[in-house]
C-alpha cells in the first residue's frame, strides 16, 4: 500500500509503526461559521483513509480536533453580543449535522483546543527552557524559528527567503520578523487563562501540537488536512513538537487539493462562496460525497452546477443498475447453467482492480472506474438473453451486491435502497427545476391512453412535450417510467 508523503515529495510504502494499529490526525475546523465545501472535501477525504486503513485489517485511532478559541470566533461573539463558547458549541454541533448528511463518520476522539490549555503551557515552558521559545514583557510567548534547524522542511521553503521582506509589525516585541506566537497576552474582551506569563490564550499553531501528543503516541502514523495548512501551520507544528520532545511529529503527511468554484478560487469577497447547506438545499447528499470522490484527492476539483450533474449521472447509472439486479434476483433461477468463464474472470479483475487504485494513494477516482467497469459488465450479463433463469447468473448477482457492500464499506456510498434513493433524487431534481410532478403523471397517462388508441403522432407529441420540461420518458417491461434529463 502506497501513500504519497508531503514531507518526502514521493509515495511511499505504509506501514504502522505498530503492526495492526493506525494512529491518524486531522486538522479539524475553527468553530466560528458554517462549514463550506472545502471542509467537505476534507472530512470526506479522512473518512474514506480512515474507512480503507480499517478495511485493510487495522485499528484505526482517528483524532480531529476543534479549534475553540480564535480571533474569528472572538469577533463573532462579540458581533452577536454572547460567549465565545455559544459561538463554537454552535457551529461544532452544525459540523456534526452537515457531516452525518455527508455520511462522515465522527472521529475517534475530538478533541476542542480549550480542554488542553494546561498541556499547552507545559509544551511552551519545555521550549523556554530549550531556548527555542521567549516570553515578552506584554505576556506574549515566541517561538525562536531560527532555533530549529529544519524550519521549512516540509513545505520546502527557506527561512533566508522568509526573512527577506518580513517586518515586525509596530507594537510586537519578537526578537525575528519570522518568529510566530505560542501564547497570546488577553485583550480587553478576550477569553483568558492564567499562566506563567500573565492572563492570555494559545495561538492557533501550539493547540494541535498540544492535542495530538496528549491523545496519540508520537510519531503519528498519518498527519493531514488541506493543502492550506501545509504552510504555516503544519511547519510551525513540526517545529514546536520535534524542538520540544526530541522527536519526528509524523510519519506520513497527507493533504487534500482544493475546491475551486467554476475554476476560481472559492472566497467570499468573490461572491462564489458555497457552504454545504447552500447545496444540499438542491442537492442530495451523497451526490455531493460521490462527487468530492471523483477526482483524486490530491488534486483540485472544481464545483458548479454541472460538475454536480455529471457526478450525479454517474451515481445515478450505479443506482438504476443495482435497482435492475434486486428486480432480476426477485425472478425464478431454475435453469442450471454456471456463469462464462470470461465473466467471472471480468468481474474479478474488477474487484482487484479497485483495491488495487485504494491501494495506491486513495485513489478513489480509479476505483469509481473500476465500479462502473462492474456496472457495464452486470448490465451486459443482464442483457443476455442466453443468461436469464440461470442459477450462475443468480450467483452472480448475488457476489455483485456483496461486493456493493465493500464499495459502500470503503467508500461510504452505494448504501441506500436503490428504488428510494433514485426516487428521491428524481424529486429533488423535479423540485430544482420546477418541474410539476402531478404534471408528468398526468401527460404520462394520456400517452399511454393514446398508445393503447395507436395515436403514436399524440404519443410522440408528448414525450416532446415532456422532453422540453426536461422529463426523460422510459418504457420498460415494467411500464413507463420517468427521469430529470441532466442536459436541463
Amino acid at each position: 500500500m502506497l501513500i504519497y508523503n508531503t514531507m518526502t515529495k514521493k509515495k511511499e510504502e505504509f506501514v504502522p509503526q505498530e503492526p495492526g494499529k493506525v494512529g491518524m490526525y486531522a486538522c479539524g475546523i475553527t468553530a466560528y461559521d458554517l462549514c463550506h465545501i472545502g471542509h467537505a472535501r476534507s472530512a470526506v477525504v479522512f473518512d474514506v483513509i480512515a474507512r480503507y486503513l480499517e478495511f485493510k485489517g487495522n485499528q484505526v485511532t482517528f483524532v480531529r480536533n476543534f479549534t475553540d478559541v480564535d480571533d474569528k470566533i472572538i469577533n463573532r461573539a462579540n458581533a452577536e453580543n454572547v460567549t465565545s463558547k455559544e459561538i463554537s458549541e454552535r457551529y461544532i454541533e452544525a459540523f456534526h449535522e452537515d457531516m452525518d448528511k455527508l455520511n462522515v463518520r465522527r472521529a475517534d476522539i475530538e478533541p476542542k483546543a480549550t480542554e488542553y490549555i494546561s498541556e499547552m503551557i507545559e509544551l511552551c515552558e519545555k521550549l523556554i527552557a530549550k531556548g527555542h521559545a521567549y516570553p515578552t514583557p506584554s505576556g506574549d510567548v515566541y517561538f525562536r524559528v531560527r532555533s530549529f534547524n529544519e524550519y521549512g522542511k516540509l513545505s520546502g521553503r527557506d527561512v533566508d527567503d522568509m526573512r527577506s521582506g518580513a517586518r515586525i509589525q509596530p507594537g510586537e516585541e519578537k526578537e525575528d520578523p519570522l518568529d510566530f506566537a505560542l501564547w497570546k497576552a488577553a485583550k480587553p474582551g478576550e477569553p483568558f487563562w492564567e499562566s506563567p506569563w500573565g492572563k492570555g490564550r494559545p495561538g492557533w499553531h501550539i493547540e494541535c501540537s498540544a492535542m495530538s501528543e496528549k491523545n496519540l503516541s508520537l510519531p503519528l502514523d498519518i498527519h493531514g488536512g488541506g493543502q492550506d495548512l501545509i504552510f504555516p501551520h503544519h511547519e510551525n507544528e513540526i517545529a514546536q513538537s520535534e524542538a520540544a520532545l526530541g522527536k519526528d511529529l509524523a510519519r506520513f503527511w497527507v493533504h487534500n487539493g482544493f475546491v475551486q468554484i467554476d475554476s476560481e478560487k472559492m472566497s467570499k469577497s468573490l461572491g462564489n462562496f458555497k457552504t454545504i447547506r447552500d447545496i444540499l438545499e438542491a442537492r442530495h447528499p451523497e451526490a455531493l460525497r460521490f462527487f468530492l470522490l471523483s477526482k483524486h484527492y490530491r488534486s483540485p476539483i472544481d464545483f458548479s452546477f454541472v460538475t454536480m450533474d455529471d457526478a450525479e449521472k454517474g451515481l445515478v447509472r450505479v443506482y438504476e443498475c443495482l435497482a435492475e439486479v434486486h428486480k432480476a434476483l426477485d425472478g425464478n433461477f431454475n435453469k442450471k447453467m454456471a456463469l462464462p468463464e470470461d465473466i467471472a474472470k471480468e468481474f474479478n479483475g474488477l474487484k482487484e482492480a479497485f483495491l488495487q487504485a485504494m491501494d495506491d494513494d486513495f485513489n478513489t477516482a480509479g476505483a469509481l472506474g473500476h465500479i462502473f467497469g462492474t456496472v457495464r459488465l452486470v448490465n451486459r450479463v443482464l442483457e443476455d438473453k442466453a443468461l436469464r433463469g440461470k442459477d450462475g447468473t443468480k450467483a452472480f448477482l448475488e457476489q455483485v451486491l456483496e461486493e456493493v457492500k465493500i464499495w459502500s464499506r470503503i467508500l461510504g456510498v452505494f448504501g441506500h435502497n436503490p428504488a428510494q434513493i433514485l426516487l428521491d433524487l428524481r424529486n429533488l431534481n423535479a423540485k430544482r427545476l420546477n418541474i410539476d410532478a402531478e404534471k408528468v403523471e398526468a401527460l404520462l397517462a394520456e400517452r399511454l391512453e393514446a398508445k393503447k388508441n395507436k395515436d403514436f403522432a399524440r404519443a410522440d407529441a408528448i414525450r416532446a412535450e415532456l422532453g422540453a420540461m426536461h422529463v426523460e420518458v422510459r418504457d420498460t417491461q415494467n411500464g413507463q417510467v420517468w427521469a430529470i434529463s441532466y442536459s436541463a
